[in-house]
């Protein structure tokens, strides 16, 4: 009877931890939060890693509201180069000046995109204090990291 007893109550302990375990994922103190960790929306790596505050975090919301349109943009014709680029393929003979050209323009537009990036990083170490600078210089070691993009799959 004292082992079917035992047995009862680790069971039971068991069945609690396990609802409390499953209670805590559910409605723990994260619900509703960003996930952790390396796949996480960029933002919120940075609102973390730099510390901060409501007023920051609206400064920065506007920040990234303009370097998103702008991204945005220049993708677009980034987007409309590399279709005419593309495009040359349908021809018997592709024109090699065309093609040079566009592959220029294509470049340009990676250049504009990276000198974009940049400047938004400079505009956010502008509203960042005295005291969080150090945690920007961190996270400027960070960026590409944050910012890579996964492999994509090969095609033949």
């Amino acid at each position: 009877m004292e082992k079917s007893k035992l047995l009862t109550i680790a069971v039971f302990a068991l069945l609690l931890l396990n609802l409390g375990t499953l209670g805590f994922l559910v409605f723990g103190r994260n619900a509703g939060m960003p996930p952790h960790g390396p796949h996480r929306e960029p933002k919120y790596q940075i609102i973390e890693q730099l510390h901060f505050d409501k007023a920051q975090q609206q400064q920065y919301e506007k920040l990234i509201l303009g370097h998103r349109a702008a991204i945005s943009q220049i993708e677009d014709h980034a987007r409309m180069a590399k279709n005419r680029l593309y495009l040359q393929l349908l021809k018997d003979q592709t024109d090699d000046q065309v093609k040079d050209s566009l592959v220029d323009v294509l470049a340009a537009y990676q250049k504009q995109i990276e000198q974009t990036h940049f400047n938004h990083f400079q505009d956010i170490k502008k509203i960042c204090r005295p005291d969080q600078l150090d945690y920007y210089y961190d996270l400027t070691q960070e960026l590409s990291r944050i910012f890579s993009k996964p492999p994509h799959p090969r095609h033949g």
